[in-house]
């Protein structure tokens, strides 16, 4: 009998700079033998990514309009190119857009908020929390039963 060799999961990382970036190379090891395209928002974060795709597009927030719509557009079509079957953000604005246009195309979900979210939720991690298929915090005290779930931190 010919034994059925399965395609790579095709992971699309996503973080913006600073420590949502650090903590999301902290789960390198979790996309062992995955197909990733990681995203952020600096062009000099691609000298710590050996080997997988790397995409920079425009940062946002709330104060510049703009740049929010740039960024969506740009998540979209990087969602549409890579196709990806599971989109992880850490944060912030970037990933809300990815997990967003990931959800759209059946892709499955996972926001993980950033540790340094201790009294409560980020607003990026409150705008996903309903659509993710999983939202984590990093501290047991902001766990709910509707989420997000705490399964530890990655200090």
């Amino acid at each position: 009998m010919e034994s059925v060799r399965r395609k790579p999961l095709k992971v699309l990382a996503v973080a913006s700079g600073g420590g949502h970036w650090v903590q999301l190379l902290r789960l390198k090891e979790a996309f062992v033998g995955s197909d990733v395209v990681y995203v952020t928002v600096d062009e000099r974060c691609r000298s710590q990514i050996n080997g997988d795709s790397f995409y920079v597009i425009n940062d946002g927030n709330s104060s510049t309009p703009w740049g929010i719509f740039l960024m969506a557009v740009k998540m979209f079509f990087l969602v549409v190119r890579t196709r990806p079957d599971v989109v992880i953000s850490t944060g912030a604005a970037p990933g809300v857009f990815a997990i967003y246009w990931g959800k759209l195309f059946q892709a499955k979900t996972i926001w993980l908020d950033s540790l340094a979210n201790v009294e409560r939720m980020s607003l990026s991690g409150r705008l996903v929390l309903p659509i993710s298929d999983l939202c984590l915090t990093q501290w047991p005290h902001l766990e709910k039963p509707d989420g997000p779930v705490y399964k530890g931190a990655i200090l």
